[in-house]
């Protein structure tokens, strides 16, 4: 099964520090293993235009996207930024991940922040999350993920602290009533 545009979400018994609670958007999943974006961990203190001034770019006009918060995407090139975004053709390095998600890494999405190119919905993480060859696979046997369709509301539109409990309930689990502790049958 291909986990590309879908998530993956951490089960009550994922006790890591950073992937506990978590929601992870799979950008690419194939032999080679899988790559994903954290859309659930803020980064405490650090918005877009925060991001937008230490890179010395000046939106053209004020918008409400410049105070969304930036996220850790994952452990991995944490001062590398992942923009996701409603399709949008003009950028340098932007990959279609669904009708609804591209990627991007180029500056000039964040430029056009403020500007009529601005996607109609932009999400920015630092970093990003990754798998080996078949290491994604073991994990979700081993109970630590749930897998679902991704739903490009809970990544642009569900309010940071919902998107736990939402992205389960896309499946018709209400995760906080499940067990901590789990077992195979």
């Amino acid at each position: 099964m291909n986990l590309k545009d879908h998530f993956i979400i951490a089960m009550p018994t994922l006790d890591d520090s950073l992937f506990s609670r978590s929601v992870i958007y799979i950008c690419e999943h194939n032999r080679d293993g899988a790559m994903g974006i954290m859309i659930n961990k803020p980064i405490v203190e650090l918005n877009v235009e925060t991001v937008l001034t230490r890179l010395e770019i000046t939106s053209p006009k004020s918008c409400a996207e410049l105070e969304h918060p930036v996220f850790c995407g994952g452990p991995l090139a944490e001062e590398q930024g992942f923009i996701l975004h409603t399709p949008q053709q003009e950028f340098a390095s932007s990959i279609q991940i669904s009708d609804d998600v591209m990627i991007t890494t180029s500056l000039d999405a964040l430029k056009s922040i403020g500007s009529p190119e601005q996607p109609q919905n932009i999400f920015l993480a630092l970093g990003y999350s990754s798998w080996q060859s078949l290491q994604l696979e073991g994990e979700i046997a081993r109970n630590d993920w749930l897998v679902t369709n991704a739903d490009p509301k809970i990544i642009y539109e569900v309010s940071i602290d919902e998107r736990w409990q939402k992205a389960a309930a896309s499946l018709g689990i209400n995760i906080n009533t499940m067990s901590h502790q789990m077992g195979n049958a």
